[in-house]
Order: C-alpha cells, then structure tokens, then sequence
C-alpha cells in the first residue's frame, strides 16, 4: 500500500515538471510550402488539314478529340491545356463558322465546323492542341499507353448556319494507341483515315514530351524539434523511424523522377536537332547546350560549405549535370547517393530546362509547321513496310521457262510449297497457302507487339482479324532447257524491293534535263460481273494517298452490260479509256509540253478479262507504249477450265442455260467446240501483259468464285496430269501468258528494264464471316477485296514507288 502510494506521488510531481515545461516553451508548428515533387504528360496534337477523299454525304463535319489513360476506362482524360491557332480560318466563303471550343464536361477539344461539298476539298485546320495528363501514379514515367481518340461529327444541313450551335452527331471514330515507350519523348505523322464509309484523310502530327509539374502541394506540417538534450519518448521513436521510412520511400521516387527528366530532355534535344536540320531552319540552342552542363546544381551555403556538410569540415559540395550525363539511367547508385535536398534542386534545373525546350519547339513548329509535316510524312511513309511486315510473308521465286506436262503440278515446284513445314500433308496450292496463312496467323497472336511508334487500332486493335498477305516476287531466270523446274531462292523480299526503289529515285534523279514536260498518269479502274463503277473507290483512294497527282477514270462503260460478250464489252472499255485520255492529253498540252503519260489498270473479277480485251482493240493501239502498272484483283485470267468449286460451277451451267449469258460461254471456254477457237484462248495469244512495267496479281484461296490457279496465272494439278486435248490447250494459254510476262519490257528510250511481277496472296480472317451461304461457296472473300482496304495499304504502301 505505502508502494503504490509512492508511485502516484512521483507521477504528481513528473505531470507538474512537465506543466512547467510546457508553458516555459509552448509547442511550435512549423509550416513550411513544399514544392510539389511530380510530372505531368504533355501531348501536342497539331491538325494540319482535312482532306476529303470519298465522303457520300455533303453537309456540315466537325473534328472531336479526347485523350485518355489506356488502363483506367476513361476515369482520367487528358485535359486540353493550350490551344494555338496558326491561321485565321477563311469564314468569307460561308464554308466553315464559328471557333473551335473546349467541353469541360469530357474534357474534349472540337474543331471550327466546316462544309464539304465537293470530293477531294481541302480545309486548312492548322491547330495544335496540348493535352496535359498527370503521372501521379507512374513516378516520373507512364507505364500505361494513351489512347488517343478523333470523331468525326456530321450535320445534314447545307445551308449557312449564323450564331447557331451546330447539331452534329458522331459519323465514325478512329482511334490511336500511344505506346509507353513513345511517351518519354516522341514526334510523328498520325493519319486519319476514319472508316470505308468516311474516307478522308487528316493530316495530323502528334509531338510527346514529360515536363515537372507547376502544381503546389498544401503546406505540410511538422513538429518542433527536441530542444535541451531532452529524451525522447518511445512513441517519439516509432514516429521518427517511420518518418525515416518515409523520407527513404520518397528519395527513391525522387530518383525515379530525375531519370525521367534527364531523359526526356536528352530525347528532346535530340529530336529538336533532327526536325531542326530536316526542315531548313535551325533552332539556335548553341547557348542553351553550351551551358546545359557546366550550371552548377547547387549554391554553396554563405559560409562556403553546402547545407548537408555545415560543421562537417568536409567544405562545398558541387554538381554538374556533366557528371549527371555521364551516369547509368539503368542503375540508381549515383542519383541514390545524392541527399533529397540536392535531388529536388536537380528535379527543379531538370523541369525548367525541359520547360525551356518544349516552349522553343512550340515557337519553331508555328513557323515551321509545313516543313515539319512533310519531314515527318516521309519517317512514317518508310517505316510503313517495318511495322506492317508483321502481316506479310517474303519470298522470291525463279519464273520456270517453261509449263510442260510433266505429270507434276506445277505447286510442287511452287515457292510457297517448297517452305510449306513437313506437317502440311496436302498438295492443294490453295489449300497449302490457306494452311500456311493460318499458321502465321497462331504465330502473330503469341507476339509482343511492343514498338515505339502509334499504332493505328483499325490494325492493332485486334491483330488476329487482319488478313495475312503472302508477297511472291517472280523473277526472270536465264533461259533454260524445258526439262528444268523453278526453284525457290531464300532471298530476302524486302531488300530485293528496296533495291527496285533505290534504282526508280536513281533513274529519278538522273533524268535528262533537257526533257522538260508535264508527265501524265492516268489509272483506270473497272469493275467486275454486275458490279458499279465505284466498286473499287477503295483502292483508287489508297492510290491517291501515294500519289495525289494521278488522274483516275472509274469505268461507267459496262455497267449494267457484263452479261454479253467480252468483246462487246473490250470495245466499249477501249473506247471510253481513249475518249478520258484525249480530253486529258488536251488539257496538259494547253498549260504546257507533255513529257510522258503513264497509263495503268486496276480491275477485279471479270474486269480483268475486260481490260485486257480493251488493250487488244486496235483504238488502244497508240497507247499500248505507255502502259505502266496492272493491278490483278482476283481476275480470272485462265478461265473456268478447271474449276474445282462444284457448287460455283453449277450456277455457272444455270447461267449458260437459262439465261444464255455469252461471256459465262466464254469464261469456261465452251463458246467454241474447237478449244483453240475460243475466245480465251486467243486472248491469251495477243499480247495484252507485253507492255506493262509492273504487273501484281492478287489471288486469294478463300476466293471460290475465282480458280486460285486462274487468277495467279500459274499451272494447276488437273492441268498437268491432263495429257488430252484440254490440258495441252490450257498449258498453250499459260505459256502464251508467261512468255508476255517473261518477255523483257521496253521503256520509250528502248532500254530493257526488268518488268515487276508479284503475286499476292491474301487471306482474310474468316471468322468474321460466319456461317452463311456466302461464305459456304465462296463469295465472301471475292467480295472482301472490294469492302476491306487494309491489304490494299500493306501492298501499296511497301512497294510505294510501284504506284507512283
């Protein structure tokens, strides 16, 4: 009892020492604004302009973009920081009004509108947008993509609106996906495409840089420090030890956040020297490099000793940013050594430099943005054949001399049997590349796409539905003896083309001078059996992406006519081609000498069998020298001979006899009783494929409404084991055929060039299709080469100068 009267005793007289304690010192907070220690993502969008390439529907568009975090469903957006219009938009024709605005509802940006009345009309937009997203949760650097989103709103009005908000609804939505790797540092050419239905382009340039973060944190709070040599309390301790652990969690990041300026930075430099001396005009950063790493980070305290070391004897600490470039990004032992104080100060010199940087590019971009575009256009037009050869499989294989009956098909000599695994058991040519496609497709889907550059998500949104494209460049052997077979040469596709374009620019760049002239290029499109004449408006606008100087004829001459004869219809295509290119002809000669024409072709199914028909007419005769490129969609250029689709051919037989339909007579050669007689057989005698430079034949062994072998040119199983009547007409027709294709073409100055001839498999995702009677006979992928153009894009795009 008297113990524990004791202690109470002594805990009365420890509460009234501390009393006195308390009030001979109150307790102090001190406040003390901590500049916030953070990185925020600045993407630049600049829309240059809006083309219009196919729009059905005139009337008011609008363009809409939002920008959000890939992994967060639309939780955060980026928010549009800074708007710069570089041109008054022109509001005296009555075709735009109003002023692009901001919604702070789904923090969009929305272009001026504009009215588009006319195909191929051009609006100058000329905005960059800055979207500003936070990387709190990514420590100096995302981790997470950006998806970048456009709309394309739609008004039907076409009258002039006044003051009057436009009531437009979305049309079509094309979206982007800017990779994490490109979100240190990035500037590329973005084009807009939208969809089938909406075929524009938007020329668009998307520029990408980290800058620290301008916002301030609430003043933080801390307790006043132990004077007098007191003791501290055990909760003290466990306080202190977590505050320790703190402080160490946030130098940590600290670093992290260093890293991601210092690179940034660097990547900035870079890519302002590079965009700098591609446009002509150079950004004077001599100063600003000059001094970059010579400014010392930090300031010596008044005594001549830094902050850390005051009464440590150890005198001033300096760093350079020169010893700062000169450390590992990959391991934090350097910066991890340095104090927080001295980190802050180097994030602080960081963030303004980077801040200096991305202000000196915006200013240059305004009045260099022209340039920029152009420069930037050229980058993504040559990294196209990289990024897409994901779907396109190489090879190159030896043109055979000659097709005998030899009693092997010509598939067992065939480049892509040869390569075909050992667990490929038929000898089906299209079933073969049927097989071999699906497996490149199962080894596209186990593949990390993890590049750096924007990926366009009507491809990479789902990369398994994009059709797998098989490129075989044929080329012309030494001749041989008959008995000799092709053989397949493992050559790199892509180098052998690269070689064709280096040799076109150096021919290019070699030209006469004294041929001084405007050159005409005239492409012809025609369309299949009972087709329109803007079945193929989607390759024909694929071609003028490539090049915009072409002058293009869709023929309207056998529309509603394809049911008669093919010469009929030849003759109606010859005359209404000669007709386009007299009125053009006419028109170049009045601005000015005409240098060249260059005529092209591009047809699908039946139209192919028209065009050459049309070249055979003695009206196309004049023209026949400047025949330039053919363009093969699934045409049938053997005929039905050998048709191993049952169910086609018995419509084929309905056709012939109950509606007598002649060019179905002739399509399977029965027009003639006399094989030698028939109308193909003596088309494939004149010379319709002799002149042409390149000839690209694009076969599909989905397609059952077209022989696969008929529509690559090339021999099949029946033909060769067929020692008839039949099969010695047929191999006649595929020699007469080869020999124009193998037969060296000649250019105006008589010099041999080696001609271009590939064939082109394509295999589109049939899962798309389901089950249905279409896709049972196979008229959904022959009708797929009209309503798909991203193989149009693969092809065109890797062998650009092909098409120009």
């Amino acid at each position: 009892m008297l113990r524990r009267l004791g202690w109470l005793i002594g805990l009365s007289q420890r509460s009234r020492q501390a009393k006195k304690t308390l009030d001979a010192k109150p307790y102090v907070a001190r406040v003390k604004p901590v500049l916030m220690i953070d990185t925020v993502q600045e993407i630049a969008i600049y829309i240059h302009r809006f083309h219009n390439l196919d729009l059905f529907q005139q009337g008011w568009y609008q363009l809409k973009i939002t920008m959000r975090w890939e992994d967060n469903d639309n939780k955060s957006s980026g928010i549009p920081s800074r708007v710069v219009q570089y041109e008054a938009p022109d509001s005296s024709s009555g075709d735009s009004y109003g002023v692009w605005r901001i919604d702070d509802k789904d923090n969009s940006f929305l272009t001026q509108a504009f009215r588009i009345k006319y195909a191929r009309q051009d609006v100058r937009l000329c905005t960059m947008i800055t979207f500003t997203l936070p990387l709190e949760k990514y420590q100096g650097s995302a981790t997470c993509a950006v998806i970048l989103k456009f709309e394309l709103l739609y008004s039907p009005s076409m009258e002039n609106v006044l003051a009057k908000p436009l009531d437009a609804s979305p049309a079509a939505v094309h979206e982007f996906r800017i990779p994490p790797k490109a979100l240190t540092g990035f500037h590329s050419y973005c084009p807009v495409h939208f969809d089938a239905l909406h075929s524009v382009l938007v020329d668009v340039s998307v520029h990408i840089s980290v800058l620290k973060s301008a916002a301030y944190r609430r003043p933080a709070i801390q307790s006043s420090d132990a004077s007098n040599g007191e003791k501290v309390t055990g909760g003290s301790v466990q306080a202190s030890n977590k505050e320790l652990g703190q402080m160490a969690s946030a130098d940590k990041k600290l670093v992290s956040f260093v890293k991601a300026l210092l690179r940034a930075r660097d990547i900035m430099l870079e890519e302002m020297q590079r965009l700098s001396k591609a446009a002509g005009q150079a950004i004077d950063l001599t100063e600003f490099i000059s001094t970059m790493n010579d400014v010392l980070l930090f300031d010596s305290a008044p005594t001549g000793k830094s902050v850390e070391d005051e009464g440590s004897g150890q005198g001033k600490e300096q760093v350079s940013l020169e010893k700062l470039n000169g450390c590992d990004l990959q391991s934090d032992g350097w910066l991890c050594s340095l104090t927080k104080d001295h980190l802050s100060r180097l994030f602080n010199l960081l963030g303004g430099q980077l801040q200096y940087l991305w202000s000196a590019f915006l200013s240059y971009h305004r009045d260099n943005n022209t340039r920029v575009m152009e420069y930037l256009h050229d980058i993504w037009t040559k990294d196209r054949r990289a990024e897409w050869s994901i779907w396109m499989v190489y090879s190159k294989v030896e043109m055979p001399h000659h097709f005998i009956n030899s009693g092997m098909d010509e598939s067992s000599q065939h480049g892509v049997h040869k390569r075909v695994p050992s667990l490929l058991k038929s000898n089906d040519p299209a079933q073969v590349a049927a097989t071999r496609a699906e497996l490149h497709r199962r080894s596209i889907a186990q593949m990390r796409i993890n590049n750096r550059s924007i990926q366009d998500m009507h491809i990479f949104g789902d990369p398994m539905r994009v059709p797998i494209v098989i490129i075989e460049r044929v080329w012309n052997a030494p001749r041989r003896t008959f008995s000799d077979n092709s053989y397949l040469r493992h050559v790199d596709m892509i180098d052998s083309s690269l070689h064709y374009d280096d040799e076109i620019r150096r021919k290019k760049s070699g030209s006469n001078p004294t041929q001084i002239g405007r050159e005409l290029k005239v492409v012809i499109f025609v369309h299949g059996f009972q087709g329109h004449h803007l079945d193929l408006r989607l390759i024909r606008n694929q071609w003028l992406l490539i090049d915009p100087t072409i002058e293009f004829l869709m023929s309207e001459a056998n529309e509603e006519k394809t049911h008669g004869d093919f010469r009929e219809m030849g003759q109606r295509l010859a005359h209404e081609v000669v007709s386009f290119l007299r009125r053009k002809t006419d028109k170049y000669a009045r601005y000015g000498r005409l240098k060249n024409i260059k005529l092209s072709f591009v047809g699908h199914s039946i139209g192919n069998i028209i065009i050459r028909t049309a070249i055979a007419d003695t009206s196309m005769e004049p023209y026949r020298k400047f025949l330039h490129t053919y363009l093969s969609l699934s045409g049938p250029h053997l005929g039905y001979l050998y048709s191993p689709n049952s169910l086609f051919n018995s419509g084929l037989w309905i056709l012939k006899k109950l509606k007598n339909t002649q060019c179905i007579h002739q399509l399977t050669l029965t027009d003639d009783p006399d094989l030698r007689n028939t109308f193909f057989y003596k088309l494939c005698k004149q010379k319709t494929l002799e002149n042409f430079k390149s000839i690209i034949l694009l076969s599909s062994p989905q397609d059952g409404y077209v022989p696969y072998h008929s529509a690559r040119i090339e021999s099949c199983q029946q033909a060769s084991f067929d020692n008839s009547k039949r099969g010695i007409a047929f191999l006649e027709m595929l020699n007469n055929c080869m020999d124009q294709i193998r037969a060296p073409s000649h250019e105006r100055s008589s010099q041999q060039q080696q001609r271009v001839f590939m064939r082109c498999d394509v295999n589109f995702d049939t899962t798309t299709y389901g089950r249905n009677l279409n896709s049972f006979i196979g008229r959904a992928a022959h009708i797929e080469f009209l309503e798909s153009d991203l193989f149009a894009r693969f092809i065109m795009w890797s062998f650009q100068d092909i098409f120009r």
